[in-house]
């Protein structure tokens, strides 16, 4: 059984039947309002895609893809998507959705190599959302901007769900906290990153880590990210280097720094080859996604993802994910959770 957390005398303030009724009543208020609070449209998106387009997300470029063969069009391999970040982009140009404006999707995803634990599973369930804007937006500022918008809809959400359900109180801070991975590196040198973002989520209770992906002080990165969708390589108005970077609450269940969102302004020709040379993956320049970009056939943006079930289980105080959506489980996780009050769907 991979990891598995059993938190002390844990009990769901739900039971299944509310759980149901609370996750609609959370994806509803929540599509809502972030499509109000950064106008966006909503958009039907692709379940899978064409390999070898260069338009599936490789994450951090070594996770494996479920594909498959497809009869009527030659056994041509098709992929199902790891996340809609690059295709998002060439439907922010199909629709031509003008800067200040963008769209939001339901991302369906299935991700094999997942080590499945009480916030991991094979199924992934997000908001994708992109927007276009003008190279004037391309700046540390305006990334603030759209990220305190979205923790006003999650403030707006867990007000919603406390109003209903009086019996889980609200923990959200007033304001969500930015910090730098190299400001966090210099706080907690000794610690790795995921204990840096546990020491400073406990600390705050919401943060933003900016700048992930590019290279760190000591040498590391903070985590890994592709090298042809977000912009981890632009200097900041701070000297820095990162347009980009994670949401983060702090889970009191498991005692963590939760993950609810990925995201941050996306590369434009000029970073996307430098970030290629840096992930020497240059060789992409010739699919079709990066094709476009280098043509100018592909509008500025931003955008990223919201974990559909990462949020429902955050506003409803589950232990696992699985308390929160249909999915796979060993035996013995199965076991466990049953003798620990922590019901799986």
């Amino acid at each position: 059984m991979s990891s598995l957390f059993i938190p002390k005398n844990y009990q769901s303030p739900l039971n299944l039947k509310q759980t149901e009724q609370a996750i609609k009543l959370i994806k509803d208020t929540f599509e809502r309002n972030i499509s109000a609070e950064l106008r966006l449209r909503r958009v039907t998106a692709p379940l899978f895609v064409l390999k070898g387009m260069g338009i599936n997300d490789d994450l951090n470029g070594h996770e494996r893809k479920v594909t498959f063969p497809i009869k009527d069009l030659g056994d041509q391999q098709a992929e199902v998507v790891n996340s809609l970040a690059k295709w998002k982009r060439l439907a922010l140009a199909d629709y031509e959705i003008p800067p200040g404006y963008g769209i939001l999707t339901d991302m369906n995803a299935i991700r094999p190599d997942e080590e499945l634990d009480n916030i991991h599973s094979l199924y992934v369930d997000q908001w994708d959302w992109e927007r276009s804007m003008t190279a004037e937006e391309r700046n540390l500022d305006f990334l603030k901007i759209v990220v305190r918008k979205i923790y006003e809809v999650l403030k707006r959400t867990e007000f919603i769900v406390s109003e209903i359900y009086p019996n889980i109180p609200q923990q959200l801070p007033d304001e969500i906290t930015f910090i730098h991975s190299e400001d966090l590196l210099k706080m907690y040198p000794d610690k790795t990153s995921k204990e840096r973002e546990t020491l400073v989520t406990q600390k705050y209770k919401a943060v933003f880590i900016i700048g992930i992906g590019a290279d760190l002080a000591n040498g590391e990165k903070h985590d890994g990210r592709a090298p042809d969708y977000d912009d981890w390589s632009t200097p900041t108005d701070d000297g820095y280097v990162g347009l980009n970077g994670d949401i983060l609450l702090w889970n009191d269940i498991l005692g963590i720094a939760f993950e609810i969102s990925s995201m941050g302004i996306r590369v434009d020709k000029e970073a996307m080859l430098k970030q290629l040379k840096l992930a020497n993956a240059e060789d992409r320049k010739d699919l079709l996604f990066h094709k476009k970009l280098l043509n100018d056939e592909l509008p500025l943006s931003i955008g990223g993802g919201l974990g559909q079930s990462r949020i429902c289980m955050f506003f409803l105080r589950k232990a696992h994910i699985g308390e929160v959506q249909s999915g796979l489980w060993s035996e013995e996780m199965h076991r466990e959770c049953k003798k620990n009050n922590i019901v799986l769907i």
